[in-house]
């Protein structure tokens, strides 16, 4: 395996752990401020990725760490704790926290296109000529050069990561927090009844399943619209 294979494959790996902890440590807040201690007495209203690892050491770690080295881009799982009963008696609540997960990613999103922007316009990035998940920017002259570099690649990993990570888990399907999230654009009584329905490891896996076969139709159109975002007025075929 070559050398900058490996080192994509890190930069993967480390914005893989900070927007999962941030994620979850979103989610465990939410439900905090809903009533919720459960996740906060688990260490997990935290931007250590140390509990968040403790709990879920497979998902947060090893699965990550093994594709971000293989494929060149990480992925994995984690969780945050809830309190079933008082999701139940908090429909809402429990919809807010759901959501907060994405919210947090397409925040990191937003911030890393900002920096992006912000280091086109004083020619500290450059358009390059080809883009691709690693590379939406190129260092330009603006900056030292092996910084520049750190920083192009790193803040193009970390938007494409957030991202990915947000819309993935907004699809409407149990276990991702789109099943949830979506019970706030719902009357309160249909959203418990579809809650009740999908709930069991049985939708759960089904729910994977047919999120991994939808995601690749998102991901080109996401991509573009990334692309769209950082290079406005530039065409990439």
């Amino acid at each position: 395996m070559e050398p900058s294979a490996v080192m994509d494959g890190l930069f993967w790996f480390v914005a893989f752990l900070f927007s999962t902890t941030v994620h979850e440590a979103a989610h465990a807040w939410v439900a905090l401020m809903g009533g919720d201690p459960t996740a906060y007495q688990g260490g997990q209203v935290s931007l250590s990725p140390i509990p968040h690892v403790r709990r879920e050491p497979i998902g947060m770690l090893v699965v990550p760490l093994l594709t971000a080295i293989t494929n060149g881009w990480a992925m994995g799982w984690a969780s945050a704790p809830y309190d079933p009963n008082w999701a139940e008696r908090y429909p809402r609540r429990a919809a807010w926290m759901a959501a907060a997960g994405p919210a947090a990613n397409y925040c990191l999103a937003i911030l890393s296109l900002l920096l992006l922007r912000a280091g086109l316009a004083m020619g500290y990035f450059v358009a390059p000529e080809t883009v691709n998940l690693n590379h939406l920017v190129a260092p330009g002259a603006g900056g030292e050069a092996g910084l520049a570099a750190f920083l192009a690649q790193g803040l193009s990993v970390l938007l494409m990561e957030n991202a990915i990570l947000g819309t993935f888990n907004l699809v409407p399907l149990p276990p991702l927090d789109g099943s949830a999230a979506i019970e706030l654009l719902l009357p309160e009584r249909i959203a418990v009844s579809i809650r009740h329905f999908t709930r069991g490891t049985q939708f759960s896996f089904v729910g994977l399943f047919i999120a991994w076969q939808v995601f690749p139709m998102i991901s080109s159109p996401l991509f573009s619209l990334v692309i769209r975002l950082v290079h406005p007025g530039v065409t990439y075929s």
